[in-house]
């Protein structure tokens, strides 16, 4: 009898942890048969899984997928066709799973994400697993004990006693539901109390921090990288908003260069691959940023060294696409900053701190054991609210500041406090986990008893 899996997902983030998953599992030596149905969005990372069959209609939705955070954003949903899609979705599941189980398969579904794919889960009618991204009991609780509550919903969440609502906690104690993979052990902990089959095995979100080839190959002496403070900024992947972001993330940059007047400051800038960079520098250049025009390649002593499959790389001169590495510095030369679409490992694997104004990369940046400083936007996925929620998840590991200019004081207090900065280490890696998690879930589901 052959398995087969149906990944349910509902976001460009949880598309890529599935992603990372299915492709540990299409390593055994004889993998499941494997298909998705990507709930939100186009679902384009599941097009990089070969033998993978995509079911269901995909369709980019107004908004992004952030539509708990604003009920301005569901109703712009609702008219693009949000019920319509979501009726056609599960119409296209069920016969998938009943067209599969009369072929005589063993058919499993595995859900990413949140209540929704959960939900499809259930309404699909064949085992399932799921794993749960979006919920963390961080959220309103750590080790100690409860953290106070700030709204409504985290005293409900108190009451009921888990960070997961009781629909949800019913929906994982269903038979059917074989197991439940939480993103930290604490969660894995308090959903067991409640009788569910909780289990930690890992967090596959520090998957996608690793790097090897390394496109920096800095110019500088062991003593001037001590004095050199290095950032990474981080705005987040959504456009519009992340432009948005930018320009208050350089209020930060501004802010800190004139707070440090003498201190050498490096910059990297990570930008998620389905931006354009040509905002970014205009506003740059706005701020007296000047673009270095001249490329050297690593042995003649430059900062930028490409892997050599890619094509000769080209800086921005004002007109036409930038798609390599920039390189700008600033006004009164103290301070350089490096933008670049591909080299998010990288950056946030050579910065200090981070600038943050995003969600998954946050937390990566932080389970590497680093302190990131968040600065709330005007969203419509990194607003105030989210921040502080994003505060509570990842505990002491993040300085929540309300302006820009505040960031400042933020980073001398960080670097002055080499104690926080060990607890920061360790808070990390114990919220986060450490890498290898998509295997081991993978291991886990082929382990896994489904009949």
């Amino acid at each position: 009898m052959t398995l087969k899996i149906l990944c349910l997902s509902n976001g460009h983030g949880e598309d890529a942890i599935a992603v990372q998953i299915l492709h540990e599992l299409q390593k055994y030596p004889l993998p499941p048969s494997l298909a998705a149905l990507p709930i939100v969005g186009e679902g384009y990372a599941y097009t990089k899984v070969s033998r993978l069959s995509i079911i269901g209609p995909r369709q980019r939705m107004p908004s992004g997928g952030f539509i708990y955070m604003d009920r301005q954003q569901l109703w712009q949903d609702v008219k693009g066709g949000l019920l319509k899609m979501t009726f056609t979705q599960l119409k296209a599941l069920k016969y998938w799973v009943s067209s599969e189980t009369k072929l005589g398969h063993q058919v499993v579904i595995f859900a990413v994400g949140d209540i929704v794919p959960l939900l499809f889960a259930w309404l699909s009618g064949a085992p399932y697993a799921f794993l749960g991204t979006a919920k963390s009991e961080y959220l309103i609780r750590d080790e100690t004990g409860k953290l106070p509550s700030k709204y409504w919903v985290e005293s409900f969440q108190h009451w009921s006693g888990s960070v997961y609502f009781p629909w949800e906690c019913w929906l994982m104690s269903r038979s059917k539901c074989r197991a439940v993979l939480a993103r930290d052990d604490l969660t894995a902990q308090i959903l067991r109390k409640k009788s569910i089959r909780a289990y930690y095995v890992g967090n596959p979100m520090m998957d996608g921090v690793e790097f090897s080839n390394s496109l920096l190959s800095i110019d500088h002496s062991d003593a001037e990288m001590q004095r050199q403070v290095t950032i990474t900024l981080l705005p987040g992947s959504r456009s519009p908003e992340a432009y948005a972001n930018w320009e208050i993330m350089i209020q930060a940059v501004v802010g800190l260069l004139e707070t440090f007047p003498q201190q050498k400051f490096l910059f990297l800038g990570a930008i998620a691959p389905n931006l354009s960079l040509e905002p970014f520098i205009t506003l740059l250049k706005s701020n007296h940023w000047q673009v270095e025009q001249e490329m050297r390649t690593d042995t003649q002593n430059s900062i930028l060294q490409l892997p050599v499959d890619r094509p000769v790389p080209t800086f921005f001169s004002g007109k036409g696409s930038i798609q390599f590495p920039v390189k700008l510095t600033s006004q009164n030369k103290n301070a350089s900053l490096i933008l670049d679409r591909q080299a998010f490992p990288e950056f946030v694997h050579r910065g200090n701190l981070a600038i943050a104004m995003a969600g998954t990369a946050t937390e990566q940046f932080v389970g590497l054991g680093k302190p990131a400083i968040a600065i709330p936007g005007n969203g419509p996925q990194f607003t105030s609210a989210f921040a502080e929620a994003q505060s509570r998840l990842l505990g002491i590991s993040v300085t929540l500041v309300k302006h820009p200019r505040e960031v400042a004081d933020a980073v001398k207090s960080l670097l002055n406090d080499s104690q926080r900065l060990q607890l920061i280490a360790k808070n990390g890696v114990q919220r986060m986990g450490k890498p290898g998690a998509a295997q081991r879930i993978a291991d886990f589901l082929m382990q896994l008893k489904w009949m």
